[in-house]
């Protein structure tokens, strides 16, 4: 414990000693690399510094400066978090924040290299230190990276999945649902669940199906298939399937599945002509 207060006291001097030059260092280096693509402005830059200088004295005056389950490194993490989050928002990149953190821990070597009477063996204890204190930072920043970017890429396959299976009304009581792609267990249950809306909101008796835009079908995708339209079934409407091509025909047979209760068209066309038909709703061409 002794030699640990003393790094984190010679450390807490050197800083407190230096506090002017290394902020302004810090400070300009920042404005280069963060402050050129206007990621952040000159007054966030200078709040960032002074900050994050008075949250690393804090952590190096409290109890044990190594304990990285305390208050003050917790709150250390979370400012580089934060600051990695508000970056990538506003178009940062993240390996940019890196080299700043590196830049920072640099500019605190060189500032204890001024440090008299600091011995060979404290001068170890404090590089250890400070390394593995920024190297703690980095990973606070990547994960905060990751964070971002998974939450991005789940919001952006949610768009596509929602806006690449549109739901038209063709006419009063008639719902089309064009399905292109793959269906999995997640884009089958946001399908079904806008389908179910619409039907309800839309009181359709008739929902046309159009398999068009499905390159392939196996026993899963059948699955999700037999499900939408059982739910369709169960909301009182009529479920016509439509463009089912001759490989996707040979492909549900190899699977026995049974669409004998489905109305069948071979195209969209014939499937509102269908959906038609059955309302009594007679379509001429003016």
């Amino acid at each position: 414990m002794a030699t640990k207060n003393k790094t984190s006291s010679i450390l807490i001097d050197v800083l407190k000693l230096q506090m002017g030059s290394i902020s302004d260092s810090i400070e300009r280096e920042g404005k280069t690399i963060l402050g050129g693509s206007n990621l952040l402005s000159s007054e966030e830059i200078t709040d960032f510094c002074l900050e994050f200088l008075q949250l690393l004295i804090a952590l190096l005056e409290s109890k044990d400066p190594h304990d990285d389950a305390s208050p003050q490194f917790h709150a250390l993490e979370i400012f580089f978090n934060n600051l990695s989050k508000q970056l990538l928002v506003r178009g940062g990149r993240v390996e940019d924040l890196v080299r700043y953190i590196q830049f920072m821990q640099r500019t605190l070597i060189e500032a204890l290299g001024t440090a008299k009477s600091v011995s060979p063996q404290d001068m170890r204890e404090l590089l250890l230190y400070l390394s593995g204190l920024f190297n703690e930072m980095i990973l606070s920043v990547f994960h905060a990276y990751l964070d971002e970017k998974e939450r991005t890429i789940y919001a952006q396959e949610a768009e596509l999945r929602e806006t690449a299976t549109p739901i038209t009304e063709i006419w009063d009581g008639v719902l089309t649902l064009p399905i292109i792609g793959t269906l999995d267990s997640s884009r089958t249950m946001i399908i079904m669940e806008a389908l179910l809306s619409r039907i309800a909101a839309e009181r359709a008796e008739t929902v046309v199906m159009d398999l068009t835009g499905v390159k392939s079908i196996d026993s899963q995708v059948s699955h999700h298939l037999i499900q939408m339209v059982r739910a369709i079934q169960l909301m009182g409407s009529a479920a016509i399937v439509t463009g089912i091509r001759p490989e996707i025909a040979r492909a549900l047979t190899s699977l026995n599945i049974d669409l004998g209760n489905v109305s069948t068209r071979a195209t969209l066309s014939d499937g509102l002509k269908e959906a038609f038909r059955r309302m009594n709703i007679q379509v001429t061409r003016g």
